[in-house]
């Protein structure tokens, strides 16, 4: 299974949150999320509440919002849904500043953190009510773009508003995905063309983007089109530097040869981009299914051992270990042993809500 380039960019993240710099241990809460600690985060909530740390409405909600997102991060989607059943309306009164002027003198709007407004979108689709998250994704998109568009008028704005455009992208993203995963293509293509309208139509990930879905279709020569758009045209937009430029551009190459089964073409764009930057798990991934291809199981078992022991933060990830173990089924006589070894070291690396069940063991 081959992995794809991620719809990402530099800081700030679209889920992040602008009004939580005096919320109380604030820095201790991301700090565990950056780790992956979501037990902690649930247990460090938990005491908070118990012994009344949190005073102001919107420490209630930063830990509210934090709670649900380690519930459905470690799949306790149940738990997660009876945090978010417990707000009333998000654009309830309650949530704003105004609200309580003593509190937040000079300050107005929602304090709701937009993760949570996703979280309210994304608990339905993954509780099995599917229509539900959809709907409520297209109006978080719809109140999104109100944002963007509230915000396009006050030229002192901009950092807001480059923020709500990369929650424009995201929340795009989000309802791609839902799409992409019934194979509801038409609709795909439509949300990512009307995206690229709304921008310059050049950014390099979200050009690529449209070309993963047009190889998806069989449309390789609308794919081969938008790749050479994101070449000539993309490197001067975006906010990719240089050097994860260059790699999109290889993995896109890489892509089309995939497509084509020219596996040797494939890993030598592949072994370009892990030369630039050697965390490139795309990249690595890739290559090691390439030369599965090639039947070079010895060297692509190499490939991904190799990429979990140098950054095994960023190589750790459930696709590579699925495929690692399927070459371990397919080159080992004895691969449970092996994969029981794999399995106990990913016990004591893994983030929390790391699936432990894709080894297979």
């Amino acid at each position: 299974m081959e992995l794809e380039s991620e719809i990402t960019d530099s800081q700030p993240h679209p889920l992040s949150n602008q009004i939580v710099d005096a919320c109380h241990d604030m820095n201790s809460l991301e700090d565990l999320a950056n780790r992956g600690a979501w037990r902690s985060i649930i247990d460090k909530v938990s005491r908070a509440r118990a012994l009344s740390l949190l005073h102001k409405p919107h420490d209630h909600l930063t830990y509210l919002a934090f709670n649900a997102l380690a519930f459905t991060k470690l799949r306790r989607f149940n738990e997660a849904s009876a945090e978010l059943d417990s707000l009333e309306d998000l654009d309830s009164s309650h949530y704003q500043y105004e609200t309580y002027p003593k509190i937040y003198p000079n300050r107005v709007g929602s304090m709701v953190p937009f993760s949570l407004r996703w979280l309210h979108a994304l608990i339905p689709i993954k509780l099995g009510q599917r229509q539900q998250g959809m709907d409520r994704f297209y109006t978080l998109l719809d109140f999104v773009r109100g944002k963007i568009k509230e915000k396009g008028k006050d030229n002192k704005l901009g950092v807001s508003l480059k923020l709500w455009r990369k929650r424009e992208v995201f929340v795009v993203n989000c309802i791609i995905g839902h799409h992409l995963s019934q194979k509801e293509f038409g609709v795909c293509l439509s949300l990512m063309k009307e995206l690229l309208s709304r921008d310059d139509g050049s950014d390099p990930l979200l050009v690529s983007q449209l070309g993963y879905m047009q190889l998806q279709i069989g449309d390789l020569e609308g794919a081969k089109v938008s790749f050479l758009k994101v070449e000539s045209e993309g490197k001067n937009n975006g906010s990719l530097s240089e050097v994860e430029f260059k790699n999109l551009v290889n993995r896109n190459k890489a892509l089309v040869y995939l497509v084509g089964k020219d596996y040797v073409s494939a890993v030598r764009e592949y072994e370009e981009c892990i030369e630039r930057d050697s965390a490139d798990v795309v990249a690595v991934n890739n290559k090691a299914l390439c030369l599965m291809y090639l039947r070079d199981l010895s060297d692509s078992i190499k490939v991904l051992e190799s990429a979990l022991e140098r950054v095994p933060t960023v190589a750790l990830n459930e696709t590579l270990v699925v495929n690692l173990c399927s070459m371990y089924e397919l080159a080992y006589v004895n691969h449970s042993d092996i994969k029981r070894t794999l399995s106990n070291w990913i016990a004591r690396v893994a983030p929390d809500d790391f699936d432990a069940s894709c080894t297979r063991t």
